[in-house]
């Protein structure tokens, strides 16, 4: 479902992204080329700020979105997923919230007032909260991140990860340009 919100934004989705007929998509979102958005994801831009403004979600290209995951950019915030990024099964990204390119948000993971910089792994079932990512960094499945002192405790995310990563967003993409031809 693709609807405005109460201000009247609508979504502008690129015509090479594929977005699952059983997603919903509403208001200020731009998906850019190659997007592939799985069933049942939620991707929100209805919420306004204390001036009343709706603030944009941007989803750069090729990016993958799977099942149930949902994005929402609350009280005006302004959320933006980097160009090659993966969000996993049942991922939350709340904004406010930066995802840089080629990051890989895990199942189930949550990401909350956070800035994630180029290639970070966040594997399944993390808590990424009110804290910046460095560049490549690694956030183990079960870990929750929300002080200086938890970022300071992180690795570096290793060749098998960023590898995993590549690997899903390259499949998702080919599953949305497949999509894309069989509708024509």
């Amino acid at each position: 479902m693709i609807q405005a919100n109460h201000a009247g934004q609508t979504p502008k989705i690129h015509a090479t992204a594929f977005v699952h007929p059983s997603a919903v998509v509403i208001g200020n979102v731009v998906i850019g080329k190659k997007v592939f958005v799985g069933p049942n994801a939620v991707i929100r831009s209805d919420e306004p700020g204390a001036c009343g403004n709706v603030e944009s979600i941007i989803i750069e290209g090729e990016v993958n979105i799977q099942d149930c995951v949902v994005i929402h950019a609350s009280g005006g915030s302004r959320v933006r997923i980097g160009k090659g990024a993966s969000l996993a099964h049942g991922s939350v990204v709340h904004g406010p919230c930066d995802v840089g390119e080629n990051c890989f948000i895990g199942f189930r993971s949550v990401v909350f007032k956070a800035c994630l910089e180029r290639g970070v792994v966040v594997q399944h079932q993390a808590l990424v909260e009110g804290v910046a990512l460095p560049e490549g960094i690694h956030v183990p499945s079960m870990t929750s991140v929300q002080s200086e002192c938890d970022v300071k405790r992180l690795a570096p995310a290793t060749s098998e990860l960023t590898a995993f990563a590549d690997q899903v967003r390259k499949t998702n993409i080919f599953l949305a340009e497949s999509s894309l031809k069989r509708a024509s």
